[in-house]
């Protein structure tokens, strides 16, 4: 198999042409990141971030034509970074009313089982977003309160609500089921939900569209790299496993989360260090992962780290990279078991796209699966492109396939929109 040149690839979304834009807003507990996106060509027409919202100062950036705008401002809630994002629109552009922005799509951490699918918002389904707040208390309630501002100043136009763990809701109930009493699993919502759910969907189809092959006729190992971290086993469109969980915390290991870890490490804290049920959460999701062995999240920091003239920070780094990889590896053995047969395996986001060496590394051994990278198109500069950086021997496909979860996003916005509309 071989990449389509563009103008070969299908376009299913050649008909949201005429839409215009989509708004894609990302709330997160003290950040607002938001995109304006062109559906069709699949352009950022503009982007930017208020970060530390409700600290003495908030950075601040816009980017548009080609220009970054940085500023410092005191930004006291979601409220107010919204109304000083809407006011950078119109004052370094683009106008929001020339770009004809057809809907705002809002980013939704968790859906539980509730969500399989993007919605569009009404009251309703603001209230069943923050009644998920105990799977995701970090995430709905600011993302259920950026919705609730953004529909107060942009209320003339749709808004869609488009959740992580939907893409997952397909796993099938073999996959998702935890084996915990089952009157207690059900009354709490104890399951495998899945996470990146847009990125795995925006991935899988991308790989089937410049590949010029129908997704329903591909088996892919999905890989999302970035400081956080997820594996996905994606058989003819329908993902069949996923490494995260009830959180974001169970898989992989991340850039400062633990990753799979023994139930018991928590009673054995709880007993033994007199450590509280929140220090462990934080110490799992905050101090752990490669931040929490080798000192740094930063991937570029721990190769300098592992490198360098400090023996013992070389070798701390060394071993954080050696854990990332190899449980890296064990996903891929077990999602090539599960898959029986793997067309493609595709690396993304942050770590996926950027670093040849955790590439290379993981993959070295794996010949016998028909898993392997050729150094030199490993090791070409990162593109904004698909490339495949097997060797042609391969009987599978090693892709690095950039993820782009605002413009999937857009589209399913427009998909829900038109869905309404027809």
């Amino acid at each position: 198999m071989s990449i389509l040149p563009e103008s070969e690839r299908p376009n299913p979304y050649s008909a949201y042409g005429a839409h215009g834009s989509v708004l894609v807003l990302n709330s997160g507990s003290s950040s607002l990141k938001y995109q304006l996106v062109n559906p069709v060509g699949g352009e950022a027409i503009a982007s930017g971030v208020v970060e530390r919202i409700g600290e003495s100062s908030s950075p601040v950036k816009h980017v548009f034509g080609g220009n970054t705008t940085r500023r410092e401002e005191k930004v006291a809630d979601h409220g107010e970074a919204l109304r000083l994002a809407l006011g950078l629109f119109a004052e370094l552009g683009p106008d929001l009313e020339k770009a004809g922005v057809h809907a705002v799509g809002h980013r939704v951490v968790h859906g539980g089982s509730v969500f399989s699918q993007p919605v569009l918002i009404d009251d309703d389904v603001v209230a069943k977003i923050r009644d998920l707040s105990p799977l995701a208390p970090l995430h709905n309630p600011a993302n259920a309160t950026g919705i609730e501002v953004a529909r107060d100043l942009m209320g003339d136009v749709p808004h869609v609500a488009v959740f992580d763990t939907a893409f997952f809701q397909a796993l099938p109930e073999h996959a998702y089921t935890y084996a915990l009493e089952r009157g207690v699993a059900e009354e709490y919502g104890v399951r495998r939900y899945g996470f990146h759910g847009t990125s795995h969907q925006y991935v899988a189809g991308k790989v089937a569209r410049v590949l010029g092959r129908r997704v329903q006729d591909l088996n892919q190992i999905v890989l999302h790299l970035g400081n956080g971290a997820s594996a996905s086993a994606v058989a003819g469109g329908v993902p069949v496993e996923t490494s995260m969980g009830l959180t974001p915390l169970e898989g992989l290991v991340m850039g400062t989360r633990t990753g799979d870890i023994d139930p018991a490490v928590v009673f054995h804290l709880s007993r033994n260090a007199g450590m509280s049920v929140d220090e462990i959460d934080d110490l799992f999701n905050k101090r752990s992962g490669v931040k929490g062995l080798a000192g740094e999240n930063d991937f570029r920091a721990v190769r300098a780290l592992a490198d360098g003239d400090d023996p013992e920070a070389a070798q701390a780094a060394r071993l954080a990279l050696d854990v990332y990889e190899h449980r890296l590896r064990k996903y891929i053995g077990a999602y090539h078991a599960v898959l029986g047969r793997v067309d493609v395996l595709a690396f993304t986001a942050g770590v996926g796209e950027n670093d040849a060496a955790v590439r290379a590394e993981v993959l070295d051994g794996l010949e016998p699966l028909g898993l392997a990278v050729d150094p030199e198109r490993n090791t070409a500069p990162s593109s904004s492109e698909p490339r495949i950086i097997s060797p042609p021997w391969t009987s599978t496909l090693v892709m690095v396939v950039p993820t782009n979860e605002e413009l999937a996003i857009a589209r399913q916005c427009i998909e829900v929109v038109d869905g309404l509309a027809a």
